[in-house]
């Protein structure tokens, strides 16, 4: 089983998840920018935040043989802070940065004025850095803010091929599938989704652009949910090629949209090495 975790926050867990991640099967993962779980301050805490993402966790996460991406924002939570408000400014030069395979976390975590605002400049952005997107639903009243969502995607202009909306559960799935976006589920082990959840959706809406990711952070979460996910599939009756469709190709067809995504196997590790077809770095898809 080959594995792509798109929503994985590295900064927040050891080496020892990373070995773990690698003998499960995970061979690339995406970290969006988040809330760290104590305010930022400044301009400065974030430009050296986004620098630890496209430098030093890409390295550390080679070591263990997992290629690591990251998406660069201003996450909805801080949106609120006029303290951060200059991190706006300073996003074009982070999103221009190879390895950064999309424009996210963005979108609403309370819903206010200020986070309408910077949601609707960030999407801008993408535009005009042709860049995918990642979109967080708030965790309170999440189907109108899901619905809010949409509109304000609407509003921008982006293709909604080029949106992915992340931690949607039963009640939300049907918005996004209708309105032709990508489709992102959280597996926790408490809060969120958990993988039977997933798999009954997943039979009632099929798989096409549902992504699979352990959202795992400094929370109570689970690096290896995707494997567990996987699993859960399998013993459903599902066949591998059904398992590699949402664990591997779906992330991978959304994120290489960026023409950023690289999936070589980094030297010294070759294990599963032909399922990677060879790629160094894919532009728009399947390859």
């Amino acid at each position: 089983m080959r594995i792509f975790d798109p929503h994985i926050h590295m900064t927040s867990r050891t080496t020892d998840d990373y070995e773990a991640m690698y003998a499960a099967g995970v061979r690339a993962l995406v970290e969006p920018a988040f809330w760290l779980g104590q305010p930022r301050t400044s301009v400065g805490s974030f430009t050296d935040y986004f620098d630890s993402l496209i430098g030093w966790e890409r390295f550390r996460a080679a070591q263990f043989g997992i290629r690591h991406h990251c998406t660069i924002a201003l996450n909805p939570k801080e949106a609120n802070d006029p303290r951060c408000r200059e991190v706006l400014d300073v996003l074009p030069r982070y999103l221009a940065k190879d390895g950064v395979v999309a424009v996210g976390e963005i979108g609403y975590d309370s819903m206010t004025p200020e986070e309408d605002d910077v949601f609707a400049r960030q999407l801008q952005l993408a535009k005009e850095h042709e860049l995918p997107v990642m979109v967080h639903t708030p965790h309170r009243d999440k189907l109108e803010g899901t619905k809010r969502t949409l509109d304000v995607v609407r509003e921008s202009g982006i293709p909604m091929d080029h949106v992915l909306v992340d931690h949607l559960n039963e009640v939300t799935v049907g918005l996004v599938a209708e309105a032709g976006a990508w489709m992102g589920f959280s597996i926790y082990p408490d809060t969120k989704m958990d993988e039977h959840r997933m798999v009954a959706i997943l039979r009632e809406y099929g798989l096409e652009r549902k992504i699979v990711n352990s959202a795992a952070d400094w929370g109570r979460s689970d690096p290896l949910k995707t494997l567990k996910t996987g699993q859960a599939m399998l013993a459903d009756g599902y066949e591998e090629s059904h398992v590699d469709t949402v664990l591997w190709q779906n992330p991978v067809d959304f994120y290489a949209q960026s023409g950023r995504l690289t999936l070589d196997p980094l030297p010294g590790f070759t294990g599963e090495a032909s399922e990677f077809q060879g790629n160094s770095v894919l532009r728009g898809g399947r390859k």
